[in-house]
């Protein structure tokens, strides 16, 4: 089993050889500096994942927001053609006057000159 360094950092630097203590604590403090630079950049990268993965997923669900606007659009548009389409047809066959006298005789009771109408009960 491994003994405890209890010493912590000060005891690293007494037990290297070759090197005065304040070159080891120079060194340790590089080492402790590149730790918290290389921390603080992944920080910044973290965050900056974050960002673009946020606006990424707005952007999706704008894009299915649109997408789901546009079918209901597209509905309505279809609806719209066909009655468009009801409505020219039924202004064509107005334009018969033929037609109107037919319609008008059929649904208003309206008569010929000397004609007269009667209303028969109905089925």
């Amino acid at each position: 089993m491994k003994p405890l360094n209890m010493g912590g950092f000060f005891s690293t630097c007494r037990k290297e050889r070759g090197l005065l203590y304040n070159e080891c604590m120079a060194k340790k403090g590089k080492k402790k500096k590149n730790s918290i630079v290389s921390k603080l950049i992944s920080i910044v990268l973290i965050v900056a994942a974050i960002t673009i993965l946020t606006g990424v997923l707005k952007k999706i669900y704008t894009m299915f927001t649109l997408q789901q606007q546009a079918k209901v659009v597209e509905a309505e548009l279809e609806a719209l053609r066909d009655e468009n389409a009801s409505l020219t047809s039924t202004k064509e066959k107005l334009e018969d006057p033929d037609y109107v006298q037919t319609y008008a005789r059929g649904e208003y009771m309206f008569s010929k000159g000397d004609e007269k109408v009667f209303y028969l009960p109905g089925d």
